[in-house]
């Protein structure tokens, strides 16, 4: 069967390799535009272009799916499309062109976490199970009908970028497998069953740690939000990223409250504290919290109210 391939971020990358290695035809790959990364802003292909051009497979780079994008995957005639986070809509006349459609790897346990944030906002949310989905593309959002899914418990640890790993490796599989039961005719999709929750796009203050609240939600937001866009709180209007925390069984510290004791670094919250591992302060290098605390003016806190911030590098 051919099939046009459409991701862009790392997380795509496995299911790519995965149908490149089986019997069916990549004919083309779909993916965003080169985007400037780092500080001196170099233009860099995205990870499933690498991925593609190391599989010496047609790539096609472009930031939305227009006339003419339409045009050239449609010149490839494929029977069927995946899509692995693009980052951009499948619209029609190209959304029903394959005579098989489009289908769509989702990582959420659908219909919880319809939209761009899923695996962030499941772990946000405290949930301790998710999955992914692998589901026909229809107009409205991440509502088509679902042909596999796969489900594992949360780590008590792991933050956004772990758990993202994980479901895209375990998540490649799921696709091969759907698409070759499209291919014998043996897959058959369900209607989704259940309230929809959705996943909006995080934005910087969404990883703002309102150290107030009890240690269990600091937390979790604090694992949803790492490593994108990065925990942070701020000590006198500075930004300051959370690049690693632990759980703390210390003694209660006054919320933002931030303590250096028996050479572990802890901060306050509603609760329990929470270990400070590995910080990066507005404009510094990231360094070991209790290197960077010691630093610090003897009874130092972290800010409580809703501060503006300076951008951290």
């Amino acid at each position: 069967m051919r099939i046009v391939f459409a991701g862009t971020p790392t997380a795509a990358v496995p299911t790519l390799q995965t149908l490149a290695s089986g019997p069916h035809d990549v004919a083309m790959v779909v993916t965003r535009p080169d985007a400037p990364l780092g500080r001196k802003r170099v233009l860099t292909p995205s990870p499933v272009a690498q991925a593609a051009d190391e599989l010496s497979l047609e790539v096609l780079k472009t930031a939305r799916l227009d006339e003419t994008a339409t045009g050239r995957i449609l010149d490839a005639e494929p029977e069927l499309g995946v899509v692995v986070a693009y980052g951009g809509l499948v619209r029609e006349p190209l959304l029903s062109a394959p005579a098989h459609g489009w289908i769509n790897l989702h990582f959420s346990l659908l219909p919880r976490w319809r939209g761009a944030a899923p695996v962030q906002r499941a772990l946000i949310a405290g949930d301790e199970r998710t999955g992914a989905a692998v589901f026909r593309l229809v107009p409205e959002l991440d509502a088509g009908d679902v042909y596999d899914t796969l489900e594992r418990p949360i780590g008590a640890d792991e933050t956004a970028g772990d758990l993202l790993d994980s479901l895209a490796t375990a998540g490649a599989a799921l696709v091969e497998h759907v698409v070759d039961g499209i291919a014998d005719g043996t897959a058959v999709p369900v209607p989704q069953a259940g309230e929809p929750t959705l996943a909006p796009k995080l934005a910087l203050d969404d990883a703002r740690l309102d150290l107030t609240l009890d240690a269990r939600a600091v937390y979790a937001r604090l694992r949803g939000v790492t490593p994108e866009p990065g925990a942070f709180f701020t000590v006198d209007g500075t930004r300051v990223k959370v690049l690693a925390a632990a759980r703390s069984a210390a003694e209660p510290l006054p919320p933002g409250a931030l303590r250096l004791r028996a050479g572990h670094a802890h901060v306050g919250t509603g609760t329990a504290p929470l270990e400070l591992v590995k910080v990066q302060p507005a404009g510094k290098r990231a360094m070991a919290a209790p290197d960077w605390l010691r630093g610090l003016a003897e009874g130092t806190s972290a800010d409580l109210g809703d501060t503006r911030t300076e951008a951290a590098s």
